[in-house]
């Protein structure tokens, strides 16, 4: 295992130079490589040439200290990181720059270590994917999807639509084993999110109602497209577009969940706090808008860090 120089093996070294001894027998008197002795004199030697022991070493600490990983981490900032992911369940990387914001600077590989030691397994428990990652192959290929009328193909949505500015959402259902669902909303160039029970299960005209319920108060120049999978739920996306001034509504291609990524990754997030195999009919309304609450205070990389729904404000402030 690699071991960093000491002070003496440095005093070592820049005795043997002194004495015009080679590397290779300075490196067998100090018991290390040859290797090591020639990289300690490239890194540490002066203008001119020469190596000074007592330099070395400074300048050897000061590098260690830097190094991401080296520096020690305060116990009040370690409980606070522990506390974000256990009662929050934000990201190392979410944690990071929520807290480089406050002036407290800990990087996101810190922190998966952190989770990585914790030997009870908690943290690794409120991390999205529970340390465990999972890639599949992606395969593009334009689908017709005959089961949806009038269906208009993500492929006609317009190039200004991509996540960059405010207005085009992104739509899904959550459902559970006995039908009961729950409609997720997604505003890709902020990623708020909103949620609502659906009553009625996956029907295609109570879908619609619950979606113009939604975003009715969005309606204008700050909803301006509708993306969505083939699912027959949306069946009724010509009523939605009517209601809602005209709005065009877009489907992916089958099989292509990552064309609709932002409310896919955020339906992810969702099932942190409503698993798999809980049975929706059981979920409060109050329950649900504590989750989308939850959801919402997450800071975000893709909007330097702020809070979601603090951009959310800000923007309607702005107009």
């Amino acid at each position: 295992m690699y071991k960093h120089l000491t002070r003496e093996q440095r005093y070592a070294i820049y005795l043997g130079k002194q004495k015009h001894e080679t590397n290779k027998a300075i490196a067998q008197a100090i018991n290390v490589s040859e290797s090591t002795v020639c990289r300690e004199l490239k890194r540490h030697a002066t203008k001119n040439g020469k190596y000074l022991w007592i330099q070395a070493d400074e300048s050897a600490t000061r590098k260690k200290h830097r190094a991401p990983g080296n520096r020690a981490v305060r116990p009040e900032v370690r409980w606070r990181v522990e506390q974000l992911i256990k009662d929050e369940q934000w990201s190392p990387k979410q944690i990071s720059g929520f807290l480089a914001k406050e002036g407290i600077h800990i990087s996101h590989e810190t922190i998966y270590r952190f989770i990585r030691e914790d030997e009870t397994g908690e943290l690794a428990r409120n991390c999205r994917h529970k340390m465990k990652y999972a890639r599949k192959a992606r395969k593009k290929k334009e689908t017709k999807a005959t089961n949806i009328r009038n269906r208009v193909s993500i492929h006609e949505r317009p190039a200004e639509a991509d996540g960059k500015r405010f207005g085009d959402w992104e739509m899904d259902l959550i459902v559970d084993k006995g039908n009961h669902a729950i409609l997720t909303m997604i505003e890709r160039s902020t990623n708020f999110l909103l949620m609502a029970k659906l009553k009625h299960g996956k029907k295609a005209m109570p879908v619609a109602k619950t979606v113009w319920r939604l975003l009715m108060p969005y309606k204008g120049d700050k909803l301006l497209t509708i993306t969505t999978d083939n699912g027959s739920e949306f069946a009724e996306h010509q009523w939605i577009s009517r209601q809602l001034g005209g709005v065009p509504v877009y489907f992916t291609d089958s099989y292509s969940s990552w064309q609709k990524g932002a409310v896919e990754n955020t339906n992810k997030l969702i099932r942190q706090y409503i698993p798999k195999a809980t049975d929706i009919s059981m979920i409060t309304d109050n329950y649900i808008t504590k989750v989308q609450k939850k959801i919402n205070r997450r800071p975000r990389e893709k909007l330097n860090n702020q809070q979601e729904t603090k951009r959310k404000t800000q923007f309607f402030n702005s107009n």
